[in-house]
């Protein structure tokens, strides 16, 4: 259940700063994250606030679904708590059509590309391979295919239709380093298989496969 396993994740992280020495005190919330209000949240006057959210808002409902869309109530809270600094990490993909036709086209080529490094890279036969393709993009696939609706809750969009959302929500990008890409592009290319990439479009850094974007990361402040 949502709360319980929020509440592990409290008791985990406290376990790991106090084995550290770390000082660490956690607030969890276990609703609607577009329901959530800045006072929910306790933040101290003067605290430095940074939000982090990595590959989790694809997974919010959009105006297809509700007339006031959660994904822009979601940037809207982060504007209102008027952060440091937002990281935003997202899955970049266009199979979130109402139409199954050309949804289920635009998921066959993003996971087959998927699947295509897997092939390259981690032998068939290797158990973390199995898990990986049964209980996470499986799982994904599934839902994407045969799930409608508020269940169908696999809804990417791409880093390019984000950057709008979150620029009409009141976040200017922040630019990337440009040293440090090109230190992150000599580590892909040195280090890894010759057909992973790592790039910049619009100050955010993309990461995919065989010239198909599979994730982008970006940072924000307040405008």
């Amino acid at each position: 259940r949502p709360a319980q396993r929020v509440d592990a994740t409290g008791h985990r992280l406290s376990g790991y700063c106090a084995r550290f020495r770390v000082p660490f005190s956690y607030n969890g919330i276990a609703q609607k994250w577009e329901t959530i209000q800045p006072e929910d949240l306790k933040i101290e006057k003067d605290e430095l606030v940074i939000v982090n959210c990595m590959s989790r808002s694809g997974t919010l409902l959009d105006e297809t679904v509700e007339a006031n869309s959660p994904r822009d109530a979601f940037l809207a809270l982060v504007r209102k708590l008027n952060p440091s600094l937002f990281i935003h990490g997202v899955v970049n993909g266009t199979f979130n059509a109402p139409f199954f036709v050309t949804r289920f086209r635009e998921a066959l080529f993003h996971y087959s590309s998927v699947f295509d490094v897997f092939d390259e890279t981690i032998p068939r036969e290797a158990h973390e391979r199995f898990l990986i393709e049964s209980e996470v993009y499986g799982k994904e696939v599934f839902n994407v295919v045969a799930c409608e609706g508020a269940e169908r809750v696999q809804r990417p969009e791409t880093y390019k239709q984000w950057q709008v959302r979150t620029m009409k929500a009141g976040l200017r990008q922040v630019a990337l380093d440009q040293e440090l890409m090109e230190e992150a592009k000599a580590m892909v290319k040195a280090n890894y298989h010759k057909d992973f990439m790592v790039d910049v479009d619009r100050h955010w850094m993309l990461q995919g496969w065989k010239g198909r974007t599979f994730c982008a990361l970006s940072f924000w402040q307040p405008a």
